[in-house]
């Protein structure tokens, strides 16, 4: 089980960063200059940058995902059913698998056609962490069940 702790905490550390700096997008395009250097590098297209509310919507579903991966993976006290729990990381999984496996065909095709620096990083980048990071949830997902948090003891009952 501390296999499955330490890859689940990996991705959910990851998920978590990539969360937080959806997050910081909302705002500004750090850590790139300016807007337009943004989309191209990010989203790949010179149509500008995505709305604030996209980035917020895409920053609360990976931080929804660190913590469905982290609970499952023993790393953090769980909450709510099991089943549901783990049909969530299985959900995570196959949601970044399918990304790292499409991008490079979606975005070559001509009707997603993106830049090329984009392609290059995809290709480099952000697919590959995408398939590491699914296949990562998808290992604390086969595992079967939470592993209990270290130093954490279930509540006794209320006298």
């Amino acid at each position: 089980m501390r296999a499955v702790r330490a890859v689940g905490t990996a991705v959910a550390g990851a998920l978590a960063g990539t969360g937080a700096l959806h997050a910081l997008w909302t705002v500004t395009p750090w850590p790139l200059r300016t807007p337009e250097e943004f989309a191209d590098t990010v989203v790949g297209t010179g149509d500008g940058v995505p709305p604030a509310a996209a980035c917020a919507a895409v920053a609360g579903l990976l931080g929804a995902a660190a913590c469905l991966v982290a609970a499952e993976a023993g790393a953090v006290p769980a909450v709510g059913p099991a089943r549901l729990r783990r049909a969530g990381v299985w959900t995570v999984s196959a949601v970044l698998l399918a990304r790292g496996a499409g991008g490079p065909v979606v975005f070559a095709g001509e009707r997603f056609r993106r830049s090329e620096r984009f392609r290059r990083l995809d290709a480099r980048y952000y697919s590959p962490l995408c398939l590491a990071l699914g296949a990562g949830a998808a290992v604390v997902a086969a595992a079967g069940g939470t592993a209990p948090v270290a130093g954490y003891r279930e509540p006794g009952p209320v006298a």
